[in-house]
């Protein structure tokens, strides 16, 4: 069970310096770079419906802080 959960805290991880990195590659080059336009435009519009929820979004965006920042 713990290797499990490694994995998972590996994989999320990744996931997430892959986000910084289109999120660096889109304001270095601009939106039209294959692929990675896409990955920001999604992570942008998740945001905006976590604000747009208000208290909901709040307690989203705390339980997702509270899980990355988890150590396994």
């Amino acid at each position: 069970m713990q290797s499990v959960g490694r994995f998972l805290a590996g994989f999320t991880e990744l996931g997430l310096m892959l986000i910084a990195l289109s999120v660096i590659a889109v304001v270095v080059f601009g939106p039209d770079i294959p692929f990675i336009g896409g990955i920001t435009e999604g992570f942008l519009g998740i945001v905006k419906q976590l604000g747009d929820a208000g208290l909901v979004g709040l307690i989203g965006v705390g339980i997702l802080a509270w899980l990355v920042t988890k150590k396994a």
